[in-house]
């Protein structure tokens, strides 16, 4: 089961134990780096473009619950 992440209106509460702020998020992100080495050899990440992700998972912290993550406007909470 996918959990899309919230955006800036939303937040994610579980609806087995109503938890608002302790999720453990499991996700998958492909990017795009410029890496900068110096003369030594030791390298800097200057740039970074996020190219994909996908939220594999979102586990409640409180109770153990990946079945009850659901999205909820932050006005109505």
């Amino acid at each position: 089961m996918s959990v899309a992440l919230p955006d800036p209106h939303q937040r994610w509460r579980c609806g087995g134990c109503g938890n608002l702020t302790r999720f453990d998020v499991a996700r998958s992100r492909r990017t795009t780096e410029y890496w900068h080495f110096d003369l030594a050899g030791e390298h800097a990440v200057e740039e970074t473009e996020l190219r994909g992700e996908v939220v594999e998972s979102v586990t409640c912290r409180w109770c153990g619950r990946a079945d009850a993550i659901e999205l909820v406007d932050r006005k109505d909470v």
